[in-house]
């Protein structure tokens, strides 16, 4: 196709042309490409990591305007127990070592990079099954307000979405 237009500079150098970035997150895949810029950026987390034996430890690393990230690590054979997060969505990332999520009758080993992503009220039990710690990230939105405890005969109804 001819022109007789023609544009000097770079056009993207032009502010107004461009759409404003956006904040915060405010979409599902919005909030993986968050983990996955935080969990890329390794020296922001990793001098932050604790392991503890008796229990899992974590740290908030970060809040936004209805949102919250959690760095977790998890020693050999510590879990979290059948749990849902209330009315909170999230987005958990695998940062080093593997985790196994439990989910009913299905088992998935997560290794460094698996991501899920869950809807409210979606059960599962993550382990650290493996001979090694592991770290992992965990975005909820809106921030977690309850994590309510399911005997191990519940039957999880909800879904998750495995994001790569």
């Amino acid at each position: 196709m001819n022109s007789d237009v023609e544009i000097a500079g770079d056009p993207l150098a032009i502010p107004h042309l461009l759409p404003p970035a956006p904040a915060h997150p405010t979409t599902v895949s919005g909030f993986a490409g968050l983990a996955r810029t935080i969990a890329a950026d390794r020296a922001s987390w990793a001098p932050l990591v604790r392991y503890d034996a008796t229990t899992r430890w974590y740290h908030r690393l970060r809040t936004g305007p209805g949102y919250e990230v959690w760095l977790l690590s998890w020693v050999p054979g510590q879990g979290s127990g059948l749990h849902d997060h209330g009315p909170s969505s999230g987005v958990l990332t695998v940062l080093q070592g593997e985790l196994t999520e439990h989910t009913g009758p299905a088992t998935r080993a997560l290794s460094a990079g698996a991501q899920r992503v869950f809807a409210p009220g979606y059960v599962h039990e993550v382990v650290n099954d493996a001979l090694e710690p592991a770290v992992s990230l965990h975005i909820y939105f809106p921030g977690l307000t309850e994590m309510p405890m399911h005997s191990p005969q519940c039957s999880p109804a909800s879904r998750s979405v495995p994001v790569n």
